[in-house]
Formats: C-alpha cells, sequence, structure tokens
C-alpha cells in the first residue's frame, strides 16, 4: 500500500472492521464501451447500460443488481454516479479478508451503492469545486480536488455521458459513516 496515502477505519456490516487504502492514481481512460459517448446534453445510454458495457464495472453491476437498484438507476431521473471499478472492489474484499462475493451480501448494501449517488448532473468542474457532495443515502461526501472523503477514492475519469445523468470513475469503495 502507498504509504502516502491514509488508512481510513470504518465498520461495515455493524461488527468487521476494516482499513481501506487506496493506491495511487493510474492514467486511465475511459472505460473501452464509454469512449466517445460525451455527446452534448447527453449519452444515448443509461448509467446502467455504460456500467454493463464495459469490462471495468462488474463487480458494480453485480452489486447493482444484488441492492435492487437497476431500475433507479436506468430510469428517466438525472443522477451523477461516483462509479468503482472492480480493482476497487478487489482492493475493499482485501483490506476486509473476505471474497468479492461476500461484499454482495453486505446488509448495507444499498446503502453503501446510494453513498455513490447523487441527484442531477454534476459535471466534473461542478465536482471538483464542491467541498462536499450530499448522496442519496442522505450522507455527504467530502470533496478535495479530485479526492474523495480523506483519501478513500480519487476520480480517475470523469463527465461520462448518460442519458440519465454522469458517471465519473473513482478507485475506490467510498464507504458511509
Amino acid at each position: 500500500m502507498n504509504q502516502t496515502r491514509r488508512a481510513v477505519l470504518k465498520t461495515i456490516g455493524g461488527s468487521t472492521a476494516l482499513a481501506v487504502g487506496v493506491g495511487t492514481v493510474s492514467a486511465r481512460g475511459r472505460p473501452e464501451s464509454a469512449k466517445g459517448r460525451r455527446t452534448g446534453a447527453s449519452g444515448d445510454d443509461t448509467i446502467v447500460d455504460i456500467a454493463v458495457e464495459s469490462e471495468d464495472f462488474t463487480v458494480l453491476v453485480a452489486a447493482v443488481e444484488e441492492a435492487g437498484l437497476v431500475d433507479a438507476l436506468s430510469g428517466n431521473k438525472q443522477l451523477t454516479v461516483f462509479a468503482p471499478t472492480d480493482q476497487a472492489f478487489e482492493d475493499l474484499a482485501g483490506a476486509l479478508g473476505v471474497e468479492l462475493e461476500d461484499l454482495l451480501e453486505l446488509e448495507n448494501l444499498a446503502d453503501i451503492l446510494l453513498y455513490h449517488v447523487t441527484n442531477g448532473r454534476r459535471y466534473s468542474q461542478s465536482v471538483v469545486n464542491a467541498p462536499r457532495i450530499r448522496m442519496l443515502n442522505g450522507g455527504t461526501v467530502d470533496v478535495d480536488g479530485t479526492d474523495l472523503n480523506g483519501d478513500q477514492a480519487d476520480i480517475v475519469d470523469t463527465d461520462i455521458e448518460a442519458s440519465n445523468g454522469v458517471v465519473h470513475v473513482i478507485d475506490g469503495v467510498l464507504l458511509p459513516e
């Protein structure tokens, strides 16, 4: 783990303590299916379509399905999603000492996922200039440039257009307090 990054202690599922660290930001491009999708006011696909078509979000798609949030993220309501990559979920599972499948069984899975979604279209300029953002689970995420919640995650790609909002790719899983 990068020693310049702070470890964030959280509790998941009421009793499991964990340390979540985020590695350095890689120079990743947009998910292959999302490249070139910015078409002005909106893209052609929904937020869920973008995730399903990408190889980088298989765990996120499984989690959204398990939590019953597919319809909420596929509708017409405009949303901004901070989408953790598969690597982000693998890092979380490793920090917890569990398998990826165990993450899908967390009691608070829907709450964790809704902590990655905010109302409206929030483009990168709006996100990086906001001190905090209110998320759909009722919590807030602190923003310091591309850093979210004190090193829980960094924004590694931005402004992927969807018909029902915007997707920003992050390299960590945000955990509500």
